[in-house]
């Protein structure tokens, strides 16, 4: 029994990990390179979820289809929002917050008005489980940790090997130099926002089926994101991926010897007496 437990927890880690770790890092992108701190970034998670839970309940899509068109539905809403909301306010952080919160409001009202407050549940992506000597392992959560994985992967080859990532790279190091050296800025920030986004929705599909769906269920991620974004410090991609790690393992491990409101009281403890230290966080500089 307990070999069991300790292998839902390795199990769970990964998952967390991988999912906290793709948002944080659709997150890190939109602060870097729109300069924007989306704090709506929760809900638009949120509504990636919701959006794959319709085209699969509603319509009657297969799920991995219903998955491939939220990605792209995610990914053009945030050339959208980029467009007409968030290239208005770029630089000006009050109104760039309001804008946010506006977002926010709007999204998890109408989601609410839909689909109600009561939770819901994407079918599982795949049945059945692993079975490894004792140990029982869901293909579920398997197949949610390769998925994220493989984006992560993706990610990092994006911004490290392509022309596109070195454009994206210097417009976070000095946006003015970029400008002069004939960069599209606004191009770049829309494709930066609809990979930001699409990440998101991912992460929201994925966790939609793994857990439940439930129109308040990004509050709880944008605090991950910013807790991992945090401690790794703005301006550290390799610090959101040990962070996110961790966070993911402290979120999986800690339930099984404290309660759930005390797991995360200690988590959130842990992090403040971090901040109080080094606020700049681990890798990053000061925001």
């Amino acid at each position: 029994m307990e070999s069991q437990l300790f292998t839902e927890a390795i199990i769970n880690t990964l998952v967390l990990s991988s999912m906290y770790i793709l948002v944080a890092l659709g997150f890190a992108l939109l602060v870097s390179i729109v300069n924007i701190l989306n704090l709506a970034h929760g809900v638009i998670y949120m509504l990636g979820g919701y959006i794959c839970y319709l085209f699969i309940g509603s319509l009657g899509l297969n799920n991995w289809l219903a998955l491939g068109i939220t990605i792209i539905a995610m990914a053009i809403l945030g050339i959208f929002v980029e467009r007409y909301a968030f290239r208005r306010f770029t630089g000006d952080f009050e109104r760039s917050l309001v804008i946010c919160i506006a977002i926010t409001l709007i999204i998890q009202t109408t989601v609410n008005i839909i689909a109600g407050t009561k939770n819901m549940a994407i079918p599982t992506f795949i049945e059945g489980n692993l079975h490894l000597g004792s140990v029982t392992v869901s293909w579920e959560r398997l197949i949610i940790f390769v998925i994220g994985i493989g984006f992560l992967l993706v990610l990092i080859w994006l911004v490290n090997w392509t022309k596109l990532g070195r454009q994206m790279r210097a417009i976070a190091q000095n946006i003015t130099g970029a400008k002069l050296q004939g960069i599209n800025i606004f191009r770049i920030s829309a494709f930066a926002c609809a990979l930001g986004f699409a990440f998101a929705g991912i992460a929201g599909s994925l966790m939609g089926s793994y857990l439940s769906l439930s129109p308040y269920m990004g509050d709880t991620m944008l605090t991950k994101v910013l807790i991992i974004v945090m401690v790794a410090g703005f301006g550290s991609t390799g610090g959101i991926l040990i962070t996110g790690f961790i966070l993911g393992a402290l979120d999986a491990f800690l339930p099984l010897w404290v309660s759930g409101a005390g797991s995360t009281g200690i988590v959130l403890a842990v992090i403040i007496i971090i901040l109080l230290f080094r606020p700049q966080g681990f890798f990053g500089h000061e925001a």
